[in-house]
């Protein structure tokens, strides 16, 4: 007889689970990541279009669709007996469509120390428990290392292009935006991701204005569009996995945020 653990996932739902899974699917591409780094790669049995990490292992996983269209009818073949996906990445009709067929493990991360909470559980659930808390106290250890500033530079974090869209309260983003010591330039505003028009962002005039590789790919042209809009900011290029991806990527995000604090705080 298989043996089960359940859980209460981050949208309140009991959900039971064959214990340790075997065949999992990861709905998120940082979950992905993060299942290789918890050393499960045998039981990873696809990934989204959108996967990056580790190279070598997604090339040989089958592809189940985008993160926001997944294909259902590929993920019944698969069969999986775990499916781990994101309340905020993952489209919420596809995802509650799956809730009847198999154990879905929803998270919801909206912050750093939420963060840190769905590593250990998702080890738990994926019985790979002593890995997690290894990766949840380095990645504890190398933030509670970053240079501690008091200047409160204010940060305009743009997500999208036509229109434009940034990153507002309620956010991963925002929380290590936080973290690192930088105030949000549009933290007086309701929407989680408020849309702005070049209007908008020349009277928010901020001190800094960041430019994400994802999910609209930023580049070095748009610098000197946003300049113009924004005359006497600094615009910056960031890397968006750094700043979005919340499992084991954060293990790299530690000296990237010390770097990019001490550009501004010299």
């Amino acid at each position: 007889m298989d043996d089960f653990i359940n859980v209460t996932d981050d949208l309140g739902r009991e959900v039971k689970i064959p214990f340790p899974p075997k065949r999992i699917i990861s709905a998120v591409p940082s979950t992905t990541e993060f299942l290789f780094d918890l050393g499960l790669h045998e039981k990873i049995i696809s990934r989204t279009r959108f996967c990056r990490y580790p190279k070598d292992g997604i090339s040989k996983l089958p592809n189940i669709g985008g993160t926001k269209n997944l294909h259902i009818d590929k993920i019944r073949l698969l069969n999986p007996d775990l499916i781990l996906a994101n309340e905020e990445e993952n489209n919420k009709e596809q995802i509650e469509s799956l809730f009847d067929e198999y154990p879905v493990y929803v998270c919801k991360v909206r912050n750093y120390d939420e963060a840190l909470k769905n590593i250990l559980n998702t080890g738990k659930i994926t019985g790979s428990e002593p890995k997690a808390f290894e990766i949840a106290n380095t990645i504890h250890a190398e933030f509670s290392q970053l240079p501690v500033v008091t200047n409160n530079l204010k940060v305009l974090y743009l997500i999208w292009k036509d229109p434009y869209m940034a990153v507002g309260n309620d956010t991963f983003i925002n929380s290590l935006l936080e973290k690192c010591g930088f105030s949000n330039a549009v933290s007086h505003l309701s929407n989680r991701y408020p849309k702005l028009t070049s209007e908008d962002i020349f009277e928010i005039n901020p001190d800094l204005v960041f430019l994400s590789s994802e999910p609209f790919p930023f580049e070095n042209k748009h610098c000197d569009e946003i300049q113009k809009i924004a005359p006497n900011s600094k615009i910056e290029l960031v890397d968006g996995e750094m700043f979005s991806w919340y499992e084991s990527h954060l293990l790299k995000a530690g000296k990237y945020f010390k770097d990019l604090i001490l550009k501004f705080n010299p």
